[in-house]
């Protein structure tokens, strides 16, 4: 996987929650209350299941209201659960303008600390979002926030949904590859459960039971120009790919009370399907790597690629981690993934490994990435670098 140009690299991660943290067994319980109250009890089964199987204890929201109880709840109150004050479109968004900014901050300068690097020496900045939107955005308001340069190039991506995150990842690789005195700034903040709907339907209920809100970043700079201390991820080939026939099975639409979210039963299924072979093509006849970073979108997800691919419990430990102990944070997830895998190779002081991350969004589209994990002090080669060579030096 010979480049040609010069190898980008992830410098430092950083990652924030929101200060509210949601008990998946307490949120079953009222939730389930509310539409048993409201005569859905079909529904209440349903949710109880639900909840119980996703694969995620706990998740974290901003807004306080969702852990008042299910009277006093406005997310599980609509007109359908015997209520007629679930927040708007415009409310929602408005909790979302006041709670994201400080979120976005707070990721980003633990990932230009983790990194080694200067606010003022930050040349792009990617901000990444599908569950809100305002202006002046949160790039603009960002470059004020962290005293960033006013010239740095911004490029907001909004509503790409999960794949957001990785896909951030591969453009910013793409500009330092082109320019490699580039350092690009990454941020996703995304606020999942301010679109939480009083429904009993079964599509609503399922993407209420692991969606959760956190923010997360990194920074992207050329591998030869990181600090020796630091260890970083190697960044090589991407590929994108939009599955045949998927076009209805994820799908996000702007309603009166929040964003309307469908997410298909049949997304695991879809992507045992189609996702292996394109996997092949990105590694390039090379060996099944070491490092999975998948994210987690749903516990089925990991399930199917984890028995597809002949992985271990150990190489889907991250993944698992993060959806039991966060929930789907959309795009920011993935970084939550990468900074739990970087903390379990520092501490096991493993050597260069190679790897490969996955993330899956509305299309519904597939982004795939080769990494590789260099250890701090680890030299790198020239710009005819490739992750085999470099594994093997």
């Amino acid at each position: 996987m010979n480049t040609g140009r010069e190898i980008a690299a992830i410098w430092g991660i950083g990652t924030a929650v929101p200060p509210y943290r949601m008990d998946q067994e307490d949120t079953s319980r009222r939730l389930v209350e509310a539409l048993a109250g409201a005569g859905h009890t079909d529904s209440s089964r349903w949710a109880k299941r639900i909840f119980k199987q996703c694969g995620v204890d706990s998740r974290y929201t901003c807004e306080p209201n969702l852990l008042e109880e299910a009277d006093d709840c406005r997310y599980f109150k609509g007109p359908e659960l015997g209520g007629g004050l679930v927040p708007t479109t415009g409310e929602r968004m408005a909790v979302y303008k006041q709670a994201c900014v400080p979120l976005a901050v707070e990721a980003a300068r633990a990932a230009l600390a983790d990194g080694g690097t200067e606010a003022e020496s930050v040349t792009h900045l990617i901000t990444v979002s599908c569950t809100g939107q305002f202006l002046p955005g949160l790039d603009a308001v960002l470059i004020r926030e962290l005293g960033l340069r006013e010239t740095a190039a911004r490029y907001p991506l909004t509503f790409l949904g999960c794949a957001a995150g990785l896909k951030a990842i591969a453009l910013a690789k793409g500009m330092v590859s082109a320019q490699p005195q580039a350092r690009v700034l990454i941020v996703c903040v995304e606020l999942c459960t301010l679109h939480i709907q009083p429904s009993g339907g079964r599509e609503a209920l399922y993407g209420a039971s692991f969606f959760g809100d956190g923010a997360s970043a990194c920074v992207v700079g050329a591998a030869e120009s990181r600090g020796r201390d630091n260890s970083c991820f190697l960044l090589g080939e991407e590929r994108t790919v939009l599955l045949e026939g998927s076009e209805g099975e994820m799908v996000w639409e702007i309603g009166d009370h929040g964003f309307d979210l469908y997410l298909s039963t049949s997304i695991p299924r879809l992507i045992g399907e189609h996702v292996p072979a394109q996997v092949e093509r990105l590694l390039e006849g090379a060996a099944k790597p070491d490092l999975w970073a998948i994210h987690p979108g749903g516990r089925g997800i990991v399930d199917i690629l984890q028995e597809l691919f002949g992985l271990t419990e150990e190489q889907t430990s991250a993944s698992r981690s993060i959806l039991r102990n966060y929930g789907n944070m959309s795009s920011a997830t993935i970084l939550f993934v990468l900074a739990e895998m970087k903390r379990e190779l520092e501490a096991s002081r493993a050597p260069v490994r190679e790897g490969v991350a996955l993330a899956f969004g509305p299309g519904v589209t597939a982004e795939m990435l080769r990494i590789a994990y260099a250890p701090p002090a680890h030299g790198h080669a020239n710009s005819s670098f490739t992750l085999a060579e470099e594994a093997h030096a």
